[in-house]
């Protein structure tokens, strides 16, 4: 694969090492936009690179070029030196190249062995080897610290468990090279910090890392160096020993971003939303929601912390209408609520956004305007009888616009052709304008880039001044931490435990999040 004696070293899994990949001057064009401008990056054995960027700013794109996914119009790649062409996956792999997907490429059905085996020549064709694969995945496990039985199922593992399959499949593969895209975007702080010391210890090994984080405080904990993309170009790339969150948020947006908000302590007030033994079934009929309790009060926010998958788009669902309760009840200012239709509920004043907003929160081939209209259009002024009065919703819908920056290039652009920062703001705009006394935010910022969280955040803690009870729905732990008053937390459809932001520990948070009960984990 290499030339020279001293780029023939081998890494301990025995395949030889990556001393330097490098991409030259790389260009990626899609109908109407330029993904990727003259990227030049590269990665070196024995550290991590950290690729940094809103959405849409090239990371995954690059990224997919060097793994074959995508071919670039113009640029280079070379390995060690050497020019090479990955045409797809598969020269990748032979080149020593491994990507972590953010979402599993594991079949659950199949046994941990066997997914790691899946594709590969048999030592003994016709039949199986997985004894020796269990074996090999057995000794790389303990390389690496990343415990697993290889006879499992996969459905089984926790979710931190099937990133280690994914981690061993690759490393298995003969991986010098690991690219992990958001690879802590569905896991506890616990887990984290396993994923982190498996990494160090890959590092050590000669593996060359290259990891793609939207959490600066991740990509300073772990990185050597850190490149920063913004629109398909490279901003800067700065040695992580001198780099700053406010530098590295700033290089991201193009302007100063904040990062912490002053929360002043919350003016609680009366109970608005109340749910009470609140049972719920999940599409495949399994029972997702086991009793819930949960009050939340004017003027507060109370964050739902959890790994996804524990039942909190189900939770949402019930409170909004969407989904049919087995048991318990919602109550909102004491009226009991639930199965209302979410029509109903706007009328109570309850407002939702949705943590699917392409499925849920907006119909994609509507523009803009009847997007912001789609609750109010039926309304006066807005309509009379059966007539729609144009003027009017033009009026109401350029001042949500206005109020809620919303960039896009008039009203009748359609939803689709918007970001998804914009996309959220309008979401945003129609739940809000109606000034509701109950809030369900879930994830509003998922997917969304750092300027649009930060944006998002601020209406959030204004709805808050204003009096709204809010129930903030998030998997960011980081999130929660910087908006929530209290935080209860999920696991496997009950709550774990409910604390006030000023007692949260992370690591604590983090337990609960695996299942451990608040007097364990605390204690």
């Amino acid at each position: 694969m290499s030339t020279s004696s001293d780029q023939r070293r081998l890494l301990p899994t025995g395949h030889e090492r990556i001393d330097h990949l490098e991409m030259r001057g790389m260009v990626k064009r899609f109908p109407g936009v330029l993904a990727v401008d003259h990227v030049d990056f590269d990665v070196r054995a024995g550290e991590v690179h950290a690729l940094l960027g809103e959405n849409g700013a090239g990371k995954s794109t690059l990224m997919k070029i060097l793994y074959g996914l995508y071919q670039p119009n113009e640029g280079e790649i070379f390995l060690n030196g050497r020019k090479v062409t990955i045409k797809s996956p598969s020269d990748a792999i032979a080149l020593g190249i491994g990507m972590i997907h953010q979402h599993f490429m594991l079949v659950p059905s199949l046994t941990v062995a066997e997914n790691v085996a899946l594709g590969l020549k048999s030592s003994r064709e016709p039949l199986l080897d997985l004894d020796v694969v269990s074996a090999r995945i057995e000794q790389l496990a303990r390389t690496y610290g990343l415990q697993v039985d290889p006879s499992r199922p996969v459905w089984q593992l926790a979710v931190g468990e099937r990133q280690r399959v994914e981690i061993l499949k690759a490393l298995y593969r003969g991986a010098a090279l690991l690219i992990l895209d958001e690879p802590t975007a569905v896991l506890t702080p616990q887990e984290v910090d396993d994923l982190f010391a498996t990494l160090r210890q890959m590092v050590e090994d000669g593996h060359a890392l290259i990891f793609i984080s939207h959490k600066l405080h991740e990509v300073l904990a772990i990185s050597h160096r850190i490149t920063v993309l913004r629109d398909g170009r490279v901003v800067g790339s700065v040695p992580t020993a001198q780099a700053t969150k406010a530098e590295l948020a700033r290089m991201m947006v193009g302007r100063e971003v904040l990062l912490t908000y002053d929360v002043p302590p919350a003016q609680a007030g009366p109970v608005r939303l109340k749910i009470s033994g609140l049972r719920a079934n999940s599409d495949r009929g399994t029972e997702a929601l086991r009793g819930i309790d949960l009050e939340v009060r004017a003027g507060e926010i109370l964050g739902l912390a959890g790994v996804s998958g524990n039942g909190q788009r189900e939770l949402a669902e019930v409170i909004f209408g969407l989904r049919p309760a087995t048991a318990g009840s919602v109550l909102l200012d004491g009226q009991d609520i639930t199965g209302k239709s979410p029509a109903e509920l706007n009328k109570l004043g309850m407002s939702y956004i949705p943590e699917e907003r392409m499925l849920d929160g907006v119909i994609r081939d509507f523009s803009v305007a009847e997007n912001l209209m789609l609750q109010e259009h039926a309304q006066r002024p807005y309509s009379y009888h059966i007539f729609l009065n144009p003027r009017a919703i033009a009026q109401r819908c350029a001042e949500l616009i206005r109020n809620f920056n919303i960039r896009t290039p008039n009203q009748e652009t359609p939803i689709k052709s918007l970001s998804g920062g914009n996309i959220q703001k309008l979401v945003l705009a129609r739940e809000l304008a109606r000034e509701p006394s109950v809030l369900i935010a879930a994830q509003p910022t998922r997917g969304v880039d750092i300027g649009a969280t930060e944006y998002i955040h601020q209406r959030l803690l204004e709805q808050r001044a204003k009096g709204t009870a809010t129930l903030l729905i998030s998997e960011d732990l980081d999130e929660i931490l910087a908006l929530a008053d209290r935080i209860a937390v999920i696991y496997e459809g009950e709550i774990v435990g409910v604390v006030d932001r000023a007692q949260a520990e992370v690591e604590t948070l983090g337990l609960m999040m695996a299942g451990v009960r608040r007097e364990t984990a605390a204690g």
